[in-house]
């Protein structure tokens, strides 16, 4: 009788996160999980892009998370829409919101996959809290200008359905060690986020009211993150010829890492980690795009009510260079 080690065991099993599909373009290489089609990788001439994790480690911060059906919070798990009220499960206990959407907790289905470009799709599952049924498309593509994401949701049921957008990367902030030495940190990165106004919250982060972005919570020339804590909202972006509103993260190893949304993202997060336990905090600053900010479940702001037979698009990108 052979006894198989704990080793061979594990290499029996797919990873935690599900199959891992690698594309690479260039100077660019990403890596995308089964896994709620969460972004785990994206290295740019060997550099990580953003704060990566182990293909069956448990996600640490949200990191790549594509935040479908809504992204941040929703005040006490609780909405309404057409006439009916819905109870989404509580997963921010300590502040009693629903958060980040839910599904990133599903395997989803490979549609394509080449040496470039992945696809992958989800279909919401039949559940009280959100029993619209849509159909979820994401596109991950590298080409000359980067990494280009494409988020497609198609309302396949007989009733209107709620809708938003985000992404959760953590932009690496070049932190490696090399013996006892540490390049980088946040404090020496510095960021520009392009919005003219900024959001302000109570202590269960839910807003309460906009204002001007001025003085320490004006991002839109860039500041260095040098004594910075944020987990704070900005909108009113300010959009070039196409649309686009771009953030600018650059780090102190020489990189510059652009994050640019469409028309649709009206509203950029950022989070610094600040207070985070060490164990788990992401080596690196969260700027998440989003189609609208924290409880537009209940507050209707920016929400887009997805038609029977429609799809809405969202689209992405990063591009880096060394400066």
């Amino acid at each position: 009788m052979s006894t198989r080690t704990n080793s061979e065991s594990k290499k029996a099993f797919q990873p935690r996160t599900g199959q891992q599909y690698s594309i690479s373009y260039g100077d660019y290489q990403a890596i995308v999980t089964e896994q709620g089609a969460i972004l785990r990788a994206l290295k740019y001439q060997g550099r990580d892009l953003i704060a990566s994790f182990g293909e069956d480690e448990l996600v640490p911060c949200s990191n790549g998370n594509v935040l479908v059906p809504f992204p941040n919070r929703i005040e006490d798990g609780e909405y309404s829409f057409d006439g009916r009220s819905y109870q989404l499960p509580i997963d921010e206990h300590d502040r009693n919101n629903a958060i980040h959407g839910y599904g990133y907790r599903y395997y989803w289905k490979l549609e394509s996959l080449t040496e470039s470009s992945v696809t992958l799709s989800w279909r919401t599952p039949a559940l009280a809290y959100y029993p619209f049924d849509l159909i979820v498309t994401v596109s991950y593509e590298l080409g000359e200008q980067g990494l280009t994401m494409t988020t497609s949701a198609r309302n396949q049921g007989s009733s209107r359905a709620p809708w938003a957008f985000g992404i959760h990367p953590w932009l690496a902030n070049g932190k490696e060690s090399h013996g006892d030495a540490i390049q980088a940190d946040n404090e020496a990165c510095s960021l520009l986020i392009p919005c003219r106004t900024h959001v302000e919250v109570n202590d269960r982060l839910i807003p309460t009211g906009e204002e001007a972005a001025q003085d320490g919570n004006d991002l839109s020339q860039g500041i260095s993150l040098k004594g910075c804590a944020f987990d704070d909202a900005w909108c009113d972006p300010i959009r070039d010829a196409q649309g686009r509103s771009t953030a600018v993260f650059t780090r102190p190893d020489g990189i510059r890492v652009e994050l640019w949304g469409d028309e649709t993202i009206n509203a950029w997060q950022v989070c610094t980690g600040t207070g985070f336990d060490a164990s788990f905090r992401p080596a690196g600053v969260a700027v998440e795009p989003m189609t609208a900010y924290a409880n537009a479940f209940r507050t209707g702001k920016d929400l887009v009510a997805i038609d029977p037979g429609q799809t809405y698009s969202s689209q992405v990108g990063y591009r880096a260079e060394r400066v």
